[in-house]
This record gives structure tokens, sequence and C-alpha cells, in this order.
């Protein structure tokens, strides 16, 4: 028993504890590997994926935070998503988990960004497998299981088969990437309600909800992701520099 204490405790130690600041150099390029993730369409459109996990996440954690019931989430190859939950078909809990998508994949990565400049680079990379075996149980289609499956064990072997260096990263990159990641999406958000492909969109569902237009929807997600980019980019950039 004493060893399981003992053992148990290292494990805490491990995942709580902070880990040293990074190189500079390790900052700057995991930065220009999560651009290169996103800027190539070709890359773009595997790479989406892990942003639609976080999309379709906030949808699914807002609606439960806000009493409502979480009936279940899919993601398709497309790299589209839908989270489908019940409750009152308006009021504060339906904005909010309207509102929760397009600001999910930035509000994570500036979470992560606030982590990472406090040193605790392992408590990150088990918050997400923890994150990701909870949304797993609401996946309702193979191909959402199988990504969200892939992308947890990822997380998992990053965090428990590789050392410090890897694992920073690792971490580094992902973050890097849900605070850029955030803000392509809005962009492209706003060509397919231009070219009218869109009229189910977050936006004009928030819209029929509230009253206020679309417009100014899309220009709060902008907000949102700018402000988390600029934000969590001055986070993780002070330390190293």
């Amino acid at each position: 028993m004493e060893t399981d204490s003992t053992s148990f405790t290292e494990l805490w130690d491990r995942v709580v504890g902070t880990q040293p600041d990074p190189s500079e150099w390790l900052v700057a390029v995991t930065a220009l590997i999560a651009l290169a993730a996103i800027v190539p369409y070709g890359v773009w459109r595997l790479t989406r994926n892990a942003v639609t996990i976080a999309h379709e996440g906030g949808h699914g954690l807002v609606a439960l935070l806000s009493g409502r019931k979480l009936d279940g989430i899919r993601l398709h190859s497309d790299t589209s998503g839908l989270t489908v939950s019940r409750g009152k078909p308006t009021g504060l809990g339906m904005i909010l988990t309207a509102a929760a998508g397009y600001t999910a994949p930035s509000l994570l990565g500036l979470a992560g960004a606030w982590l990472l400049a406090a040193g605790h680079i392992t408590a990150l990379l088990w918050g997400a497998v923890l994150l990701l075996a909870a949304m797993l149980i609401m996946i309702r289609n193979a191909y959402g299981l199988l990504t969200v499956v892939l992308t947890g064990a990822l997380f998992f072997l990053i965090s428990w088969f590789t050392d410090a260096d890897v694992q920073a990263g690792f971490a580094y990159a992902a973050v890097w990437f849900l605070l850029l990641g955030g803000v392509r999406p809005v962009f492209e958000l706003q060509r397919k309600r231009a070219g009218g492909r869109a009229p189910e969109s977050d936006a004009d569902q928030l819209h029929r909800l509230t009253g206020i237009p679309a417009a100014l929807w899309l220009f709060f997600f902008y907000v949102v992701a700018l402000g988390s980019l600029l934000i969590g980019a001055r986070l993780l950039l002070e330390p190293a520099f």
C-alpha cells in the first residue's frame, strides 16, 4: 500500500509540478509549425479536425453548464460537426451554447498559454487527455470516435513516454495551433455567409435568438479569436524572450 501511495504522490507531483521555461528557439519554431499546419489549404483540411473537436466540445460543455441535456456530438470527415442538446429553445442557456463554438478553440488556446506561461506543461497535456476522454462519451458516430481517440492517444503518449523537451515542444505547438487556428474558421464563416452558403451558421442562429445582427456576432467571434491570439502570444513569448 505504501508503494501505491508513493507512486500516486509521484504521479500527482509530476502532473501539478512546474517545468523550466523553454528556450527561445522552441517557442519560435513551434509557432512556425502551427502556422504550417494552418495556412496551406491541403494541410488545413486535415488539421482542421482538431479545431472542430474544440468547436463542438465548446458547444457541448456550455450546454451542460447551462443546464441543457446533451444528446450527443458528431464529427464529420469534411471537418464539420453537430452538437445536439435539449432544453428551452430560447433563453440565455441556448444563446451561450450557440456562442461557444467559434470562441472555444481560441479560449482553450488562451487557457493553455496561461498554463504554459506558469510552467505547467504536464498539467496541460493531461488536462487535454481528460477533456478528450470526457468528450468521447458523447460522440455518436464512428468518424468522431476515431478522431477523438487518436487525438487523445497522441496527447497521452507524448505526456507518458517522451522526455521533457518533446513534451514542451508538443504542448507549445498545440497551444499555438489553437490560438492561430481559432482565427481562420471565423474568416471562413465570413466568406461563406457572404456567398449565401451558411444560412444556419452559429452567427445566424444567434441572430434569431437575440435579434442582434449576425454581422455583430461575427464581429464578436473576431474579437475573441484575435484578442485571445494577442494575449496568448504575449504569454507564450514573454517567458522565453
